[in-house]
């Protein structure tokens, strides 16, 4: 199984299926499934039943996961959907990189 190297709080852009070309940020990922939960993305109707912890039962909208091969990271300085390169400091650390700029990912 391959590396996950988006992570919680990275703006990422859907690049396939029917949120194609929008942008989030990522509230949580699925690396057993290979996926992500982005906030205010991927909207599906789930029907819920009357219960003490939610209440009234009824349709309700929320975000559904979407699969890592759908979605790229957004680029902070260029702004562009990118592949993700990693380099070594000198000092031993590991940091991500833009693959179109080369600019640090990690903050």
């Amino acid at each position: 199984m391959e590396k996950i190297v988006i992570k919680k709080n990275d703006t990422v852009m859907v690049v396939a299926g029917k949120d194609r070309g929008k942008s989030g940020k990522v509230l949580k990922v699925f690396p057993q499934k290979g996926s992500v939960l982005i906030e205010r993305l991927n909207f599906v109707k789930k029907h819920m039943r009357a219960g003490a912890s939610h209440g009234k039962g009824g349709i309700v909208e929320r975000e559904a996961p979407i699969r890592l091969s759908n979605i790229q990271l957004l680029c902070g300085k260029c702004n562009l959907p990118t592949r993700i390169g990693k380099k070594i400091l000198g000092d031993g650390r590991k940091i991500r990189i833009c693959r179109k700029c080369g600019e640090a990912i990690d903050q």
